[in-house]
């Protein structure tokens, strides 16, 4: 059984958090001024976690490693962390570090691949993560395996990095691990890919060097740089139907992923229904944000009902509720008990792009399409009055 600190350890660590504040780097220097003090404290695991985050952000690769390590001992499943220690071991250097890298960044696949398929709202966000995140802990691997002079397995892991998540990243490292293996041409080409594919992460000075590189390589094997123009095409035009062909599947998860304006939403129904909120242009809409734990939610409700009965003959005016839960599950056994209508939408990354951070939320388009009006909360005295007088202005323009 953990004891509790003492209360001068625990005084001693809640300044020093305190004179830490949002700065890493002086979070850092307090923390560390406290293990020396305490080296045995109680709460090591925890200011192990703080440091190795700290670190992160700062890019400092041997605390990552010196206190991301300490954190995994207690939370080994913490994916950020796994994911940062991985690459800084390797950023170090050494074969010792490469062997632990290794390991770290098998980890960090175990649990990317174990981890259920992403349903519901931000599905496609989600598995696009996961996707970059399985292609980082192949990339470790690789690199890893690479200084451990694995070469063949080397060049497979940085394959299958890239078959995971076409990138300028994945592609560059299967052109190392071809060029450590005598494969050239298919370095190469693999570079070529790494220059051209549509990668909006990637630097301009990285993009660079990709194609300082690749007319290195192109003129060892050709002797001059005659035809390589040709090879960039076929490498655009290659990654290109590549990253397509990903962002169709994703989309699949998720018809809302490329929306940029509300109107290009399509909002799922609890009748398992779609609307499109394009085809109630010419209409004055109000999206009621809401969700089954808001308490404030279950005030609002019969005074947004109130409003909706003012304008219940204008056809020209659209109510639509919005349920913002996660688990959907939840909300057809509550609306029955609250006895609501069952003319419900999910959010489906709706709530994302107008940055809805609070529930309730009331937003209000006008006839354009265009946002009128936004409520953050309600204040029940006047809530009736002030979202009928702001539905009533937006019809009343021209």
């Amino acid at each position: 059984m953990t004891s509790k600190p003492a209360g001068d350890e625990t005084a001693d660590l809640t300044k020093a958090i305190q004179e830490g504040g949002n700065s890493p780097i002086d979070l850092t220097r307090t923390l560390e001024a406290f293990l020396a003090k305490y080296p045995q404290s109680t709460q090591r695991g925890q200011i192990m976690l703080i440091l190795a985050r700290a670190a992160i952000d700062l890019k400092d690769d041997r605390r990552i490693v010196k206190y991301g390590e300490q954190a995994l001992a207690a939370s080994p499943d913490d994916m950020l962390i796994l994911d940062r220690v991985a690459r800084s071991l390797l950023a170090l250097g050494g074969k010792e570090n490469a062997g632990t890298s290794l390991n770290f960044s098998r980890a960090f696949e175990r649990n990317i691949r174990k981890a259920p398929p992403p349903t519901g709202a931000d599905a496609a966000r989600r598995q696009d993560d996961r996707d970059r995140g399985l292609a980082r802990a192949l990339v470790y691997q690789s690199r890893a395996q690479a200084i451990l002079e694995n070469k063949k397995e080397a060049e497979r892991l940085a394959g299958e990095a890239f078959q995971a998540y076409p990138s300028e990243e994945t592609a560059r490292a299967w052109s190392e691990a071809l060029q450590a293996n005598g494969r050239l041409q298919e370095a190469i080409e693999s570079l070529a890919d790494a220059f051209a594919v549509p990668d909006a992460r990637a630097l301009e000075a990285d993009r660079s060097a990709d194609r300082q590189k690749l007319g290195e390589l192109y003129r060892k094997r050709h002797h001059n740089e005659k035809g390589l123009g040709d090879l960039i095409l076929a490498a655009y035009d290659r990654t290109s139907a590549m990253v397509k062909e990903r962002e169709k599947r994703l989309v699949a998860l998720d018809p809302n992923l490329a929306a940029t304006d509300p109107l290009q939403f399509r909002l799922t129904g609890l009748d398992g229904k779609a609307l499109t909120l394009a085809d109630l242009k010419g209409s004055v809409v109000i999206l009621d944000f809401w969700a089954t734990w808001c308490q404030p939610c279950r005030i609002q409700h019969p005074l947004y009902e109130k409003v909706k009965e003012r304008f219940k003959d204008r056809r020209d005016v659209v109510f639509l509720s919005i349920d913002t839960d996660e688990d959907h599950s939840r909300v057809e056994p509550f609306l029955d008990q609250q006895k609501w209508s069952k003319t419900v939408y999910f959010e489906d990354g709706l709530q994302r792009l107008l940055q809805v951070t609070s529930i309730p939320t009331t937003v209000l388009f006008d006839k354009q399409g265009r946002v009128a009006s936004r409520m953050n909360g309600f204040l029940p005295g006047n809530f009736v009055e002030q979202l009928s007088e702001r539905i009533q202005n937006a019809l009343d323009e021209k």
